[in-house]
């Protein structure tokens, strides 16, 4: 039993992360085209301090949108912001604290936001963390579960009236949620997400990605069915040399060093998609894509079942107490 529940969701991660590997040692890394500017417009990217949120950050403010990067280290946050401001001559670019581990973090966040009377046209949400050992958030959810997926769910929820009353027909809001291929892998236990018996750091990352999956594709059928001008994208940013790796155990750590000078991709790389997706004019109204190097991709098989989707999205609704819409 342990060696199923353990050893198969790990075997299950690194066989996708070679097939990935492969992939980008036979294909370019996406580049971005010449994107609109977007002056005057308004960014939220979680995480958006370091590794692909901080590229993803830099960039939107480099067209000029007003980016508020979200996330729980101030000090690591004010940098960022005056890094960016120092690089581009741009003002526009600001920190607000947000812990996505703490569901009354989220609700304060949102709070705060609101009060400003600041539009809102593009939401990223970015932040992760990647093979943390057993850990529970302060509401008691399984860490990955509860910071990288219901954390952006309720984000996403609460901010949703700001999106739909910023965006318009022909000019939606975007939001766009970063996944990873280990969603392949992903099985989504919806008796046990508050974690399992035999804990697997590898399940629980893969599960949460999944998660976002699913998520982002039934968010996208409630858009369209009430016919709100906002767009609901997931994106893939491949294997990145970030420091989401530093939980690897030791053996792999050592592999991964030269493997990752040649084989990863940049943070800049990585972040390219998550770009494309918040900015570009040929995505304009499209929603429900998977986006990986720049391209739509057909996801995991459960991330289609209708279902599961449903299954998934009451109970969030009921974890983070939210009415269901």
């Amino acid at each position: 039993m342990w060696l199923l529940a353990v050893i198969l969701p790990l075997l299950r991660v690194y066989f996708i992360g070679v097939k990935v590997l492969i992939y980008q040692l036979l294909h370019k890394p996406f580049t971005l085209p010449v994107l609109p500017r977007l002056n005057g417009r308004v960014a939220i990217v979680t995480g958006g301090a370091k590794g692909i949120g901080y590229e993803t950050s830099r960039h939107l403010a480099s067209l000029g949108m007003h980016v508020v990067i979200a996330g729980n280290k101030e000090e690591e946050g004010l940098k960022a912001v005056k890094k960016i401001q120092e690089e581009s001559g741009h003002r526009k670019v600001e920190f607000m604290y947000l812990d996505l581990a703490s569901l009354k973090s989220v609700r304060q966040f949102v709070q705060k936001y609101k009060a400003r009377s600041l539009p809102l046209h593009t939401l990223v949400n970015n932040a992760g963390v990647m093979l943390v050992p057993e850990r529970k958030t302060e509401d008691g959810f399984e860490l990955h579960f509860g910071l990288n997926y219901l954390g952006h769910f309720l984000l996403t929820n609460l901010l949703l009236d700001v999106l739909r009353d910023s965006g318009q027909s022909g000019k939606c809001s975007r939001i766009v949620t970063v996944s990873s291929a280990t969603h392949y892998g992903g099985q989504l236990n919806l008796n046990g997400l508050q974690g399992r018996s035999c804990y697997s750091s590898h399940g629980a990352y893969s599960q949460s990605k999944l998660a976002l999956v699913l998520f982002t594709y039934h968010l996208q059928e409630q858009l369209w069915a009430r016919g709100d001008p906002v767009t609901a994208n997931a994106v893939d940013p491949g294997m990145v040399d970030t420091d989401l790796y530093q939980n690897l155990c030791a053996p792999a750590q050592l592999a991964k060093k030269p493997v990752a000078k040649l084989l990863f991709r940049t943070p800049a790389e990585g972040a390219s998609t998550a770009v494309y997706a918040a900015a570009a004019t040929e995505l304009e109204g499209l929603g429900g894509l998977y986006l990986y190097n720049g391209q739509n991709k057909t996801s995991s098989a459960s991330s289609y079942d209708k279902q599961l989707q449903e299954k998934l999205w009451t109970k969030s609704c009921a974890m983070v107490l939210l009415q269901e819409t």
